[in-house]
């Protein structure tokens, strides 16, 4: 730990993730970390460390050595934590990959990430990861294991098949681990020994407006303690069982959830695949004291035909976030789920917990607030004009500084400048307000960005691909309200002359190309778009003219 101590007693720590496993590894080696309570699948600390130990062997055997990166294209599967903590160990960068993703999308980000090693499992219900992969590194099907040579990917030499199956060209994990076991433990203390807590160790792929993702670099130093101290708002102790349910690629799964259970040697019950019955049943069986959550999962859980079923007398509290809560939703969830729920507002490059609402406040701040500044943390509502501080009450942009602020943008110093200041201030594009207590509310967005159901959608990545589409002269997207999601996509399209299409060929365009939440709900053929007196085309108001055109074409807002 390090000296600095708040008024609190709180400190931030020095500790590596690998130095936390081993940490309670020793301390409490008997107790579980890591449930699957559908398969009954539980590991210990001391269990789930040696398996981290004999995958991080692993993966030095195949060529894997710090400062790599390693992608990581996988549902809550068990291994999933194995890989990142086995990467954290050896010094190597775990490169989160949204489940969502498509052929585009993934080769994107493997070549804009300069990935060595590809983990990837059979894919979801409406993406085959393997057939994927094959498509975008060919030369798999020919090259022994190991020997990977892309001329389009240079740096990718190797790829790892969660699972026992084999495939042609690619290791499978129980390869790995037999691999580590014929690795001395001298090399691994060796790579351990040259891993410090400011090294990145995650990198996570989010959009800006220029719509074009880039590689969020946070460290170990930035997560763990983000993490720690979310715990410490909501009193985690080791006697706490937290049902994670969110996707771990995102911030919110593998920072809030995961990093407060390393830090606070407490169990995590484990949901590979977010289903409301099951993450119930989890809840009830495990007696789980804790569930995090964006609103539609709280919303499919509470409107699930079993609910009444499940005793989840055992929860105390939670997180909500993700997107703007509803202040109903979370009573309801308060009353029903008997939590106290409380909400994190923060973004990646923010690690991602920049305020947050403590478990001991009144229900009013916590319904209607997104609470005050993370510890170690300074917050300020930035007029966008001048970067002055606002007063109280005055809205402004979101901003923040301290541990917390990511490394940089990978590859990318003109956009990491644009994104932290001078100062040393991070630029959230969102608006907010602080109130007279110290709590802050978000009020809008500077940025167009569209939040559907917690996921982050930039409408110049899908206009950028929608303009390759034959037919369409001009495209904007632009949020459609959507009380299920929060916000849908809409896309406004101007054809070409003489062109005729039907909102069905735009979502077919897209289908297997974007990721499925991505491609627009509502599309609407326009004449023109509605612009400044400078030529600028107004947004705003593509969004306001959304349900009314919906109305006049008989379409069902949901």
């Amino acid at each position: 730990m390090t000296d600095t101590r708040n008024q609190n007693g709180l400190m931030l720590s020095d500790r590596t993730l690998g130095e936390w496993l081993e940490y309670w590894a020793q301390e409490t080696p008997d107790r579980e970390y890591i449930v699957y309570s559908d398969r009954d699948l539980r590991f210990t600390w001391k269990d789930f460390n040696k398996r981290v130990d004999n995958m991080a062997k692993g993966l030095l055997a195949i060529g894997v050595q710090k400062g790599y990166h390693v992608g990581l294209w996988a549902t809550n599967v068990p291994d999933w934590l194995t890989f990142l903590y086995a990467c954290a160990k050896i010094g190597a960068v775990c490169i989160t990959v949204n489940t969502s993703y498509k052929q585009h999308e993934l080769e994107y980000l493997v070549e804009n990430s300069d990935m060595h090693t590809l983990c990837i499992i059979d894919g979801t219900f409406d993406g085959d990861y393997v057939q994927m992969t094959y498509n975008m590194l060919p030369e798999l099907k020919t090259c022994q294991r190991g020997h990977l040579k892309s001329e389009r990917f240079p740096h990718m030499k190797n790829v790892i098949y969660i699972g026992h199956e084999k495939h042609r060209g690619m290791y499978n994990t129980a390869e790995i681990l037999l691999l580590g076991n014929n690795v001395g433990d001298a090399v691994l203390e060796k790579a351990k020994s040259e891993v410090n807590c400011h090294d990145v160790v995650n990198m996570q792929y989010t959009s800006g407006t220029t719509g074009f993702p880039k590689g969020v670099m946070l460290s170990h130093h930035n997560i763990a303690n983000n993490g720690y101290l979310a715990g410490e708002h909501m009193r985690f102790t080791q006697n706490d069982k937290l049902c994670v349910c969110v996707p771990l690629f995102h911030c919110f799964g593998v920072v809030l959830a995961t990093m407060n259970c390393l830090t606070h040697g407490c169990t995590q019950v484990m949901i590979e695949k977010f289903d409301p019955l099951l993450t119930l049943a989890s809840i009830h069986k495990e007696r789980c004291t804790a569930l995090y959550g964006v609103p539609t999962m709280f919303i499919s859980e509470l409107n699930h035909p079993m609910f009444d079923m499940f005793d989840l007398t055992s929860l105390r509290t939670g997180i909500m976030a993700g997107s703007l809560c509803p202040i109903e939703l979370m009573r309801k969830v308060s009353e029903k789920m008997h939590l106290k729920i409380t909400s994190v507002y923060g973004l990646t490059e923010s690690s991602p917990g920049m305020t947050h609402t403590r478990i001991d406040d009144s229900a009013d701040v916590r319904y209607t607030t997104v609470g005050r500044p993370f510890e170690f943390t300074e917050v300020k509502v930035l007029d966008p004009q001048t970067n002055t501080e606002c007063p109280p009450g005055v809205q402004g942009e979101m901003c923040c500084r301290g541990y917390l602020i990511m490394k940089g943008y990978y590859k990318n110093e003109e956009a990491t400048k644009e994104a932290v200041d001078e100062n040393g201030f991070l630029h959230s594009g969102d608006l907010g307000i602080m109130d007279e207590n110290g709590n802050f509310q978000i009020t809008g967005r500077i940025k167009d960005m569209i939040i559907r159901g917690g996921e982050n959608i930039y409408p110049r990545e899908i206009e950028e691909f929608l303009y390759k589409m034959p037919g369409i002269k001009d495209v904007q997207v632009a949020g459609v309200p959507s009380e299920k999601y929060g916000e849908a996509v809409g896309a406004f399209i101007i054809l070409h002359e003489g062109v005729t299409m039907k909102a069905e060929d735009v979502q077919d365009f897209c289908r297997g190309q974007i990721a499925r939440y991505k491609i627009p709900k509502y599309v609407f053929f326009l004449d023109a778009f509605p612009m400044t007196g400078s030529g600028k085309i107004q947004k705003y108001k593509l969004r306001e003219m959304s349900l009314e055109l919906c109305k006049k074409q008989g379409i069902e807002v949901i």
